[in-house]
């Protein structure tokens, strides 16, 4: 039975008491760990989430009621326990930080009892994800989750403090918003006082943060939920939190000075690491060129070399066609792996095959310098010696090569560098390797909708010396555009924003948005730069994702409390789910049969 906490009061959470005098009386409270009677004194672990505790009840020092109290107590039933805090008595256990102490009971309450739980709460739990979620408010007692979310609450905290020193002022924007659609899906809401119309829930506060620059406010932040409605990866939510902010008055250099300094303050108050700047640079063609990526992971070499001119002359087709078709031919260089079997191999070519790779060409150049390829024998022995010395390789080596388009080429080779460092183990989590991107395209071509898009979106300003391009060679126009790239990961991104009228309206122009539609869409946004717009520009970073990585978690899911899985649903609520008839009357809507 249940009892009250009425004249009880905790006076310490159970890692807290290293900070007790020893011999002190102190009350703690929380779940128990494990139990284990050992005839005449029982051995409780105690777990709150400061850590774990152990709590010796002997007969002598308790008394017989508590004592046959604690006899019954189970895993998770929640306990408060009075007792004097000691030195351990038997052996120390390195691993806790109350290692060296426990608590001899005198006073017991049982606070709630509970039901064997569907599995141990336990660090690093191997139970399959699906039944964690489905008891997340079980599986957010874990240790290693409860960890987790006080890291996102600390990152958090730190944020709006350095922010609010910068001169930036929180400021909320709203939740129920106009559909836009231009991306991702909108999550659409229906409206009961406007049948038929609906509100969309903001993918971002990307207009919004625009119009308060247009306001005065200056320099504007807000930890913002934003929602998109796409499929889903380990680093992706249907819904998720944006560190969002806006600058008016600068250029880029200011925006990438203010957050070099956050991201400096951020991992050094909550992981005591050190963040050296400036941050390293990198345009966006020089990190394509040399990752075949736009986020980029410095932790490892394995950089792209461009053998086009060498075999420009080789008969053998893969590379002939690629080149003849306005291709290229790239490598990597997977150092010491020469002896890779061919099995492992043949996996690499199918990995490939999902970045649009028609396979791989590799060249193993064994320690007697014998060379095991796939396409040797097409070649000349001198577009052999001139591939070995373009890509720097050394007896033991083995060489990978795609040949297609540039971006079929930047993307399988890019996805392969990383799949190669990860089977070989270069991919340390704590060695947190940062990169600015810059220098973006303005514009990428849509084969599917045959024009030209926004490579981030249409209020992106184009570099000044670049927009003379804009009719003659759109695609070589570049953005005032950056992304903050952390281990391979893009962790937030921005820009400087067009402020003014012609230029916006000559961007709706390229995009093929007519006068009307770019009204209708962006009206309330068009008509506030008739008044005077400063020059502005910001960023956004994930904050889910940035957690992700100061906390070493492999997915999104880890750093939120209540997450989606893949179909985004919620298996704790069973949402999404079925509203009653009379709701959807009051909404005016009719669901169609599901014939």
């Amino acid at each position: 039975m249940a009892e009250s906490m009425l004249g009880l009061k905790r006076s310490h959470r159970c890692a807290e008491v290293v900070n007790a005098p020893l011999e002190s009386e102190v009350t703690v409270m929380g779940w128990v760990q494990k139990n284990r009677n050992k005839g005449g004194i029982i051995f409780c672990d105690l777990r709150d989430r400061s850590g774990i505790l152990q709590i010796i009840f002997e007969e002598d020092e308790c008394g017989s009621e508590v004592f046959n109290k604690a006899m019954k107590l189970k895993q998770e039933f929640c306990i408060a326990v009075t007792g004097l805090l000691k030195k351990r008595s038997g052996a120390f256990n390195e691993s806790l930080e109350t290692g060296e102490l426990e608590v001899r009971a005198t006073g017991l309450r049982i606070l709630s009892e509970s039901e064997t739980p569907p599995f141990h709460i336990e660090e690093d739990s191997k139970t399959k994800e699906e039944l964690r979620l489905k008891y997340r408010f079980l599986d957010l007692r874990r240790p290693d989750l409860q960890r987790n979310l006080m890291v996102r609450s600390k990152v958090a905290t730190t944020t709006r403090n350095f922010l609010a020193e910068n001169g930036f002022l929180e400021i909320e924007t709203p939740t129920l918003i106009k559909s836009s659609p231009e991306g991702a899906r909108d999550y659409l809401v229906p409206s009961r006082v406007y049948p038929g119309s609906f509100y969309a829930l903001p993918q971002s506060p990307q207009l919004f943060k625009q119009l308060l620059m247009v306001s005065g406010y200056d320099r504007y932040f807000q930890l913002a939920r934003c929602y998109r409605d796409e499929d889903l990866r380990a680093d992706r939510q249907p819904e998720f939190t944006q560190i969002d902010m806006e600058l008016s008055f600068v250029d880029v250099d200011d925006v990438l000075d203010v957050n070099e300094r956050l991201l400096q303050r951020l991992f050094k108050d909550v992981l005591n690491v050190d963040v050296k700047l400036p941050i390293q640079r990198m345009t966006w063609q020089e990190a394509m060129d040399r990752f075949g990526s736009d986020k980029p992971d410095l932790r490892f070499g394995m950089e792209l070399k461009d053998v086009s001119s060498v075999v420009a002359n080789s008969e053998f087709a893969v590379f002939k066609n690629a080149l003849a078709a306005g291709g290229s031919v790239r490598g990597i260089n997977a150092t010491g792996q020469a002896g890779m079997p061919r099995k492992k191999i043949d996996a690499l070519v199918e990995f490939v095959k999902s970045y649009r790779a028609k396979g791989l060409a590799y060249m193993a150049i064994e320690a007697d310098g014998n060379i095991k390829s796939s396409f040797a024998k097409f070649m000349t022995e001198a577009e052999i010696e001139g591939l070995k010395a373009a890509m720097d390789a050394k007896p033991g080596d083995m060489l990978f090569f795609a040949a297609d388009t540039n971006k079929v080429v930047w993307d399988t080779l890019g996805a392969l560098r990383v799949e190669l460092a990860s089977q070989l183990g270069l991919l340390k989590k704590d060695d947190y390797r940062f990169l600015w991107v810059t220098e973006f395209p303005l514009l990428e071509w849509s084969e599917e909708e045959n024009r030209f898009k926004a490579m981030h979106h249409p209020f992106t300003a184009p570099m000044d010396e670049d927009w003379q391009y804009i009719d003659s060679d759109p695609g070589r126009v570049r953005a005032k555009a950056y992304d903050i790239v952390l281990n391979g990961t893009e962790i937030g991104g921005g820009s400087v924003r067009i402020h003014q009228g012609d230029v916006q309206a000559k961007m709706f122009d390229v995009l093929g948005l007519s006068k009307e539609v770019a009204q209708e869409r962006f009206g309330y946004l068009l008509d506030a730069f008739k008044y005077g717009v400063p020059p502005h520009a910001g960023l956004a970073y994930g904050l889910d994702r940035v957690v992700m990585l100061m906390v070493e978690a492999d997915s999104i899911r880890d750093v939120i409390a209540f997450p989606k899985v893949k179909d985004a649903s919620d298996l704790m609520t069973n949402a999404p789910d079925r509203v009653d008839d009379a709701q959807l009357k009051e909404l005016g809507l009719i669901i169609k049969s599901e014939q």
